[in-house]
Parts: structure tokens; sequence; C-alpha cells
């Protein structure tokens, strides 16, 4: 803290938003909370949090190249002490859930009331996690699906692939490490989201998080 209140710092690429939020924070709840920085740049986002000893770290999950995603991981890795609120443009349960398990302490849209903004910080500096109550219950529901027998259909090739693609990867870039042609990864691909029941690669990736395959090195077929 200093002088009394929160440190916070915000990571997102539109310098813009930085700065209404910051002025949003200082009209709404001044003497609660300080903004000491921000950067458009998730690989400055580590430093940034170390350099003014931030409490908070509020972080946009669209964030080129390195990803929302992996900056909160790197942020927790270095300071576990500074709690994260991720933000996104979009309601993505893939992501939301990727975030959380990066060790993201809540979740909002870019869309919520900047009224209501104020409360789930309190909340999270307090140890609760904070996530609107539609998304929680789109959580719960895709926790569900995650007993329906999936994973224990697929082999850990299956699994490897799906990692790959949930990545973003071009299929030429997937070829390589599955050791084959580009055209048998395309066809690989395709039996793979025939499987999954997934419409196409986006929808996959986002399916990737519900099953917990974005969190490095686990396999949820272990659990």
């Amino acid at each position: 803290m200093r002088d009394g209140r929160y440190v916070v710092v915000i990571v997102d690429d539109h310098a813009l938003f930085s700065q209404g939020l910051a002025l949003l924070l200082e009209s709404r709840a001044g003497d609660t909370f300080v903004v000491a920085g921000s950067t458009t740049a998730g690989e400055e986002a580590v430093a940034l949090v170390g350099r003014e000893a931030a409490d908070i770290a509020i972080v946009d999950l669209a964030l080129p190249p390195l990803g929302g995603v992996e900056t909160i991981r790197r942020i927790g890795a270095a300071y576990p002490a500074t709690h994260v609120l991720a933000l996104s443009g979009t309601d993505d349960l893939g992501l939301a859930t990727a975030a959380l398990r990066a060790g993201a302490a809540g979740f909002l849209g870019k869309s919520a009331d900047p009224d209501v903004l104020v409360a789930p910080l309190l909340a999270i500096v307090a140890g609760v996690r904070v996530v609107r109550p539609d998304l929680l219950d789109a959580l719960l529901v895709a926790g569900d699906r995650t007993g329906d027998g999936l994973m224990e259909r697929l082999g850990p090739r299956d699994v490897a692939l799906w990692r790959l693609l949930a990545r973003g990867l071009e299929t030429s870039e997937i070829a390589k490490p599955m050791l084959v042609s580009e055209r048998t990864a395309k066809r690989m691909i395709a039996s793979l989201l025939h499987r999954l029941g997934a419409a196409n690669r986006i929808e996959a990736a986002a399916m990737a998080g519900r099953y917990g395959l974005l969190d490095d090195g686990d396999d949820p077929r272990s659990r």
C-alpha cells in the first residue's frame, strides 16, 4: 500500500482505455486506490508490478503478442502477493477459465458498468475471487462437461494435437512437433474437430480451456 491506499497498475494495449480507467478509480475511490502506472505491453507488466510494488494488476486479456493469460501467469510467478483482475472485451468462456487457472483473482467483461468496478477490487484484495454470476453459472456447467468421458476417449497424441490447436498455431506449425506432413496434420485436425464436436478451431480452443488443457503440463486425465 502507499499512503494507506492500494496501489493499482493497468496493463492494456489501449492507452485511452487505461487512462479512462485510471480517471474512474481516482474520481470514484481516490481515497482507497492509487493508480501508479500503466503499460500497453504484457512483456513490461512484471517489471511495472515490481517497480510500483502493486497490490493489484488489472490485465486485459487481449494483449498481443504475449497474451493476457501468459502475462497473468508471469505476474503470479514473480509477485504472488499481487492480486490480478482480468478484463476482456468478450465473454469467452475458455479465455475466462484460462485466466482464472493462470492465477487471476477475478474476471470481468469490459462492458461491465464502471460503477461496479470498485467493489470487485476491494473483494479481490480481501482474498475473494470475483466472477460475474452469469459467467460463474456457465463455468459450473462447463465444469460438469469434463465428466462426460471425452478425455477418456482421447489418446495422448490426440491431447497433444488439441493443445497445439488451442495455442492458435497454423497447420504447418502443428505438423512439425507432431512429426507428420502438413497434409497429414490437416487430416488429423479435421478428425479431432469431428471427435470433439467442435465446429472450428476457435471453438476447439475454447473447449480446451474448459477441459484444463491450457495449463502447462497438466493432463486432466491424470486427475
